[in-house]
């Protein structure tokens, strides 16, 4: 079930992509999907939506969006580079005019000192451009994948 909350960032972002008749592609690891799922919950969402990839492990990350084995191998999964090349990599596969992608921790193992249980790495491409951002999100496992979500469908609008 997805909170109300999170449903009514996913119709405020519909709007904003209708209004300039963008449609969004997702890229997610670990979330697993969930960025699409509150989407599609959205009645009429396919106008501004045009589908996901859930590429949870490194083979996926490669094969569907083209993220190169020297970039895991010299960055990580979780990174601002792995997340660029997902964005990028989702945009191109897509034809979308935007894509969001995101790559974390969520716990509750897996964290280093380098890399929290927590830590998300964010990216969003658009018409050439593309800017990658980290945050460290408290909570377990499903307080992150959410705040995750939320951040995802928020971080679409901050394009000017």
């Amino acid at each position: 079930m997805v909170p109300q909350s999170t449903v009514n960032l996913a119709v405020e972002l519909g709007a904003w992509l209708e209004q300039r008749g963008w449609r969004c592609v997702t890229a997610e690891s670990c979330t697993a999907g969930g960025i699409g799922y509150a989407i599609s919950t959205v009645a009429g969402s396919s106008a501004w939506y045009e589908g996901g990839f859930i590429t949870y492990s490194n083979a996926m990350k490669q094969s569907q969006l083209g993220v190169t084995s020297y970039t895991l191998a010299k960055y990580g999964a979780v990174s601002a580079e792995t997340a660029a090349a997902m964005a990028r990599g989702a945009l191109t596969a897509s034809g979308a005019e935007v894509a969001v992608a995101v790559t974390g921790v969520a716990g509750p193992g897996g964290g280093s000192a380098d890399k929290p249980v927590g830590l998300v790495w964010f990216g969003l491409a658009w018409q050439g451009e593309c800017i990658t951002w980290q945050q460290v999100f408290p909570g377990d496992r499903q307080a992150v994948r959410l705040a995750t979500i939320n951040e995802a469908l928020l971080s679409i609008k901050k394009i000017t």
